[in-house]
């Protein structure tokens, strides 16, 4: 058995989706000694692949072209087609980010194989894969296998550990795949970030509001304790609706899914579409003056009241205890 691992990279950095695939897939491949083989593609990426053998990649495959500086749908799902067919691939890993959610449908094509989207756990049953998965936005789990003798699985970012570095070695190979212009045709031309913002994808804190803050404004009480706490801000729908917040920190079935260490909802109802971006957080606290508010259903710990005096009274509190007032 071969399993392939998709490793997102951005900016010459290996995102942290990228490690928790690897060591997803490295898991596994021990309960069937089976071998992990990671594929990393970008421009003037070869250095990165000696930090994958730590996460349990046997062999890392690099491809290295400055025409792959930006994503490319088709070239991207183009060069891992061919990787898997090359190197014989059973199992395919991808994260369930933007990149992941794009590209799955496109290789699962290619590559005629089954499908399994945005899994939260992974277990071996007599050498086959059974992967958990959320339905019905979130309100449900279901079991699910793959009976086609290529598989895809994209696993949903925050939820596997990615551990430590064991600092083990694997073997780098550099592979130039066949691309001509017709695998260009899909590319993004610009990637343009926000100076000093945190990524709700990648964060492991999230301070989210939603329409209880009632104007733009008052968004500057969650900046607060967003900063204090180093966490990233998120928003609901309805905010970045409103045009309060930008699409990128939006959390939810049509934002973004996160699974942080520590979720803290403010002003948010919890409607089904914003409970399937977050109900996987390790823990979650909600602060709704509401106290029927569906967030409660689903929070470790609830405070009922106004956020505008809870939110500075917190703010001011944590302030003190970490030694920033």
């Amino acid at each position: 058995m071969k399993y392939i691992a998709f490793v997102e990279q951005r900016s010459g950095q290996i995102k942290k989706n990228g490690f928790e695939v690897v060591r997803a897939s490295s898991n596994l491949a021990k309960e069937t000694n089976s071998e992990v083989i990671a594929v990393i593609i970008g421009k003037n990426i070869s250095s990165l692949a000696s930090e994958l053998g730590g996460f349990g990649a046997n062999k890392v495959i690099v491809i290295d072209d400055a025409r792959l500086e930006n994503y490319s749908t088709t070239a991207f799902a183009s060069i891992i087609n061919q990787v898997v067919k090359k190197e014989n691939g059973n199992i395919l890993f991808l994260s369930a980010t933007a990149m992941g959610r794009d590209l799955a449908p496109r290789l699962s094509v290619k590559l005629n194989a089954g499908l399994a989207v945005d899994c939260t756990s992974l277990k071996n049953e007599n050498g086959k894969i059974i992967a958990t998965r959320p339905v019905y936005a979130g309100k449900g789990l279901i079991e699910v296998s793959l009976t086609t003798s290529v598989q895809i699985f994209s696993l949903r970012p925050n939820v596997f550990n990615a551990g430590d570095s064991s600092n083990e070695q694997a073997t780098i190979e550099n592979f130039t795949p066949e691309l001509n212009d017709e695998d260009f045709k899909v590319q993004v031309v610009a990637v343009e970030t926000s100076s000093g913002k945190k990524d709700v994808a990648e964060s492991s804190i999230i301070v989210s509001g939603g329409r209880g803050l009632r104007e733009s404004g008052n968004f500057g009480l969650v900046e607060k304790l967003a900063e204090v706490l180093g966490a990233a801000v998120g928003a609901s729908r309805a905010v970045v609706d409103a045009g309060w917040r930008p699409h990128e920190e939006q959390v939810g079935q049509t934002g973004k899914t996160v699974s942080p260490t520590l979720y803290i909802a403010v002003g948010i109802s919890g409607a089904v579409q914003h409970l399937a971006g977050m109900s996987s957080s390790k823990c979650i606290v909600a602060i709704n003056k509401d106290k029927e508010a569906p967030i409660f259903s689903i929070a470790n710990y609830g405070i009922t009241g106004d956020a505008f005096e809870i939110l500075p009274a917190l703010t001011s509190q944590l302030k003190i205890f970490f030694g920033k007032s």
